[in-house]
């Protein structure tokens, strides 16, 4: 069984019955529905198609909405765009309006863009492809010259080499679109450009606010989520998981420092018992070609190495000719980097002590299955699937069946990296009959065999999460 799980962005490329059939099928675990493109009626559309396709299918799948964020934009150009020259003279104006301007003066939509930069400054447009230097301000107007020459368009971003240029964590169309992923129940909602551990409790509070159960995904995109270890971590803990978005982060740290960084978040993340997803141009040369390139194979395989939970596909799903095709490469290439001796055994938290029964229950469950001989996989019966999150925080090769009465947690499962999740309803089993029922429906299932070994973990309080402090080691 693959570990790694794969989230497959979905768009006009993919929006079809028949394509997002065939994903589940490829092996698609997470739906990121973009919410910077489309309409809430057109998400709606997608979500519970995806949710039907998948109770079709007998296959649990995750939806992860994106909110768009506060993204600093161009505005949009006279002609749709401007042709930059090296050492042209550029005008950035923040008090201009859609389609005005020329080509020496154009608008931004970032109202404190003049008080957030000074003469040297380095601005960084289109994902890093234009790179002005910042001469003068005066007033609403950024006066610089263009280091780079092309074709510049509509609605392109901005970054600042180093950062500093920050905007509320939501914007209000991200508080319409919270709305929409409560009124959804998507199981997860990505929050763009969070700049520390504030904005994450600060969107995490509108959704509660607004009712909905999401588990919080923070995008680490901003070089000041990274400017210190403690800002990292202090972020990380707040979030439920991570999503290394290595596209606009990459621009404001630059890219030779990108995979350090890549690493550090992941390896933190995992310490930290959060989920971490590795995201951005995995295998960006699918959206034309069938094939992926050894590049990207390589890419893809190393953040399988680093324990990554997931790799994310954008534009290769959302928008490429090949959607199916690369989540099948994917899947592919991430079999095989998991075969590597090096990530099934794991040292994580041998020599720290731990602050509750569940997490020493998982801990140990781990350790026996990795050194017990003969041990063929780990079945966790669970309520909020906090136990198997904790479980797939260690290395191993053995599956991790996360057996849940509720559907909220069978899809929540589905992100975490060597976890597989199991529909049941326990409430059919008297206390006494509890273990050997589950066991008797996994091996109904064929995902257990008899004479197999397993390591199963519960709680005394069966319906009650939290209570994990059972374990016990059982031939099947």
């Amino acid at each position: 069984m693959r570990r790694t799980k794969i989230v497959a962005t979905v768009g006009p490329a993919s929006d079809s019955p028949d394509i997002l059939q065939a994903l589940i099928r490829a092996g698609v675990n997470v739906f990121r529905l973009n919410f910077s493109h489309g309409n809430a009626d057109e998400q709606r559309q997608r979500a519970l198609r995806i949710r039907e396709l998948a109770e079709q299918a007998g296959q649990h799948v995750a939806l992860l909405g994106d909110l768009q964020g506060p993204k600093i934009r161009l505005r949009k150009l006279p002609g749709d765009s401007i042709q930059l020259k090296k050492g042209q003279k550029l005008i950035l104006d923040t008090a201009m309006a859609d389609s005005e301007g020329n080509e020496g003066h154009i608008g931004v939509d970032y109202q404190p863009l003049a008080e957030s930069v000074e003469a040297g400054d380095i601005l960084l447009l289109d994902d890093g492809r234009f790179r002005l230097v910042v001469e003068s301000v005066e007033g609403s107007k950024v006066y610089t010259r263009s280091e780079s020459s092309g074709r510049l368009k509509s609605r392109k971003g901005i970054n600042k080499l180093g950062g500093g240029l920050s905007a509320p964590a939501l914007t209000s169309k991200d508080l319409e679109d919270v709305k929409v992923a409560a009124e959804l129940a998507l199981d997860y909602v990505a929050i763009s450009f969070p700049s520390n551990a504030a904005d994450i409790e600060y969107a995490r509070r509108e959704l509660n606010k607004a009712g909905c159960i999401a588990e919080v995904i923070g995008k680490v995109e901003r070089a000041e989520a990274v400017a210190d270890n403690a800002t990292l971590d202090a972020l990380i803990e707040a979030c439920d998981g991570i999503m290394v978005a290595r596209g606009d982060l990459g621009v404001e740290i630059g890219d030779a420092n990108l995979i350090a960084y890549q690493k550090l978040m992941i390896k933190r993340a995992r310490q930290l018992n959060r989920v971490v997803i590795t995201a951005t141009q995995m295998m960006e040369s699918m959206i034309s070609n069938p094939l992926p390139t050894r590049a990207e194979v390589f890419d893809v395989a190393n953040a399988v190495l680093d324990g990554t939970d997931a790799v994310m596909l954008s534009a290769e799903t959302a928008a490429g000719e090949y959607p199916v095709e690369t989540v099948e490469a994917m899947a592919s290439t991430c079999v095989g980097a998991e075969q590597s001796p090096s990530i099934r055994r794991s040292g994580h938290r041998m020599d720290r002590e731990f602050t509750s029964a569940e997490e020493a229950i998982a801990m140990g469950a781990m350790y026996s299955a990795n050194h017990l001989q003969g041990v063929k996989a780990l079945i966790a019966l669970t309520e909020s699937g906090r136990t198997p999150l904790l479980m797939s925080r260690i290395s191993s090769g053995l599956p991790i069946f996360a057996v849940s009465s509720h559907q909220t947690t069978c899809n929540r499962v589905c992100l975490y990296r060597g976890v597989r999740p199991v529909y049941l309803d326990t409430s059919t089993f008297a206390k006494e009959e509890m273990i050997e029922g589950v066991i008797a429906h996994l091996r109904d299932k064929g995902l257990v065999n008899s004479g197999d070994t397993v390591v199963f973990t519960h709680g005394d309080n069966v319906g009650v999460g939290g209570y994990t402090n059972t374990l016990k080691i059982i031939t099947v």
